[in-house]
């Protein structure tokens, strides 16, 4: 009787752990394209990806840089240390500006980055303008 209480308790352990192993290998296949992250442009002139591999890059972009030509677009981000040059073709977000915070998502290509999506980053002072022009900014109102 003690011999199958163990058996049957090493029978449990072992199907805990397969059960485990795969819910870990089915959750890392499928974030394997899902997880992207963010570089520098330092990073990216010290370690150049392939130009299949998608990443984010994040950065200022540097005033004087932005070049706008309809929906194309050509900036330079830069980290304070490297510079790349960003190019995107779309809408960009209304906080998207010389000197501001970016974070795009894409290839580099030919030593450019061709931005698929950009997102603008903003401080943490940031307050939304409705709220600012109703006079409701540092607790006002």
């Amino acid at each position: 009787m003690r011999r199958l209480a163990k058996r049957r308790r090493v029978q449990l352990l072992a199907g805990a752990a397969l059960f485990l192993a795969a819910s870990v290998a089915l959750f890392g296949y499928a974030f394997r394209d899902g997880i992207q992250y963010l570089r520098t442009p330092t990073e990216v002139a010290a370690n150049a990806p392939g130009p299949a591999e998608t990443f984010r890059i994040g950065g200022m972009v540097k005033p004087g840089s932005l070049a706008r030509a309809g929906t194309d677009i050509r900036f330079t981000v830069s980290d304070g240390t490297a510079e790349l040059e960003v190019v995107y073709s779309g809408i960009t977000p209304d906080l998207f500006a010389e000197g501001a915070g970016v974070v795009a998502t894409g290839r580099l290509v030919d030593g450019r980055f061709q931005a698929e999506t950009i997102l603008a980053k903003h401080d943490e002072d940031y307050i939304p303008r409705e709220l600012a022009d109703m006079g409701l900014a540092d607790g006002e109102g």
